[in-house]
């Protein structure tokens, strides 16, 4: 069973509804899929159990012995990344043109070390997290990589709780596709329901059960409700409606989850929301 955490953008509070609720089910593997900025094992002290280095694209290299300086290659890419006989790593997109036409075979394409992939062992279960090097791309391949080393761990009553990248571009897409389904975090504002139009669009569009709980909903009543008239018209199960509240700030602050904090008002929502969320799991995918 896997359940994704998405926002249609930053800061709505994905990464501590999901560390929350990956706290609440008691057998559960934790995928931080937020690979450009993973903050999911900050609320563990874990110790990584295995590594491994991830290849997700092609950059090109000249061999000078071999090379004749007639300049083909340059003029060929249209990335601007040869220059003076030498290719810049940052600028090259591995497209293999100048591979094409180098007359003397000096160019071969060589895979790229984009991240460090990590399985992390915490005190109940483990985090499939991975860190990526500067300016490197191919989250997208990276993602699907770690959903597969988180499965490796789990077993048929385990359930796989995922912290997705926020928008909609190609990480999230890989975090989503082949999931039971998705909780999308929005927040009361201009920008969340947008955002929250365009997630709930992108799902339907992959065909997942979509859940939505609005945090800190309680900061614009007025636009809470048009977000709840949005969700019931597009049919979406609405599961939660968390109170802004001081000690999620606290929890962040002390890398602690807020399901450590009981008095919080932002606890007790999520906890009520949790149990929502595995009614409507129930109802239409029978499977927990």
């Amino acid at each position: 069973m896997e359940l994704a955490i998405l926002s249609g953008k930053g800061g709505t509070g994905k990464t501590t509804i999901a560390t929350a609720l990956s706290e609440l089910e008691n057998n559960v593997i934790r995928v931080d899929c937020d690979v450009d900025a993973p903050n999911f094992y900050l609320f563990y002290n874990g110790i990584d159990i295995c590594q491994e280095d991830f290849y997700g694209g092609k950059k090109a290299e000249i061999d000078s012995t071999q090379c004749i300086r007639c300049g083909k290659c340059e003029s060929v890419c249209r990335f601007e990344a040869i220059r003076e006989y030498e290719i810049n790593p940052y600028f090259c997109e591995g497209c293999g043109a100048c591979t094409l036409v180098c007359p003397e075979n000096a160019i071969t394409l060589l895979d790229e070390k984009v991240a460090d992939a990590y399985i992390t062992q915490i005190d109940e279960g483990v985090i499939s997290r991975a860190q990526m090097a500067v300016g490197s791309d191919g989250s997208g391949k990276l993602i699907t990589q770690l959903r597969k080393n988180g499965k490796g761990y789990s077993h048929k009553d385990t359930m796989t709780i995922i912290d997705a990248s926020p928008g909609i571009g190609c990480p999230v897409i890989s975090s989503i596709t082949g999931c039971d389904a998705v909780l999308v975090v929005t927040e009361p504002t201009q920008s969340g329901l947008k955002d929250l139009e365009r997630v709930v669009k992108l799902c339907r569009h992959f065909g997942v059960l979509t859940m939505v709980c609005v945090n800190k909903c309680d900061i614009n009543e007025k636009l809470t409700q048009t977000i709840e008239a949005f969700i019931q018209k597009q049919a979406i199960s609405l599961v939660g409606r968390i109170p802004y509240d001081d000690t999620v700030m606290q929890s962040i602050n002390e890398l602690t989850p807020i399901t450590k904090y009981k008095e919080s008002e932002a606890y007790k929502a999520i906890f009520k929301m949790w149990k929502a969320l595995k009614i409507v799991l129930h109802d239409k995918i029978n499977i927990i």
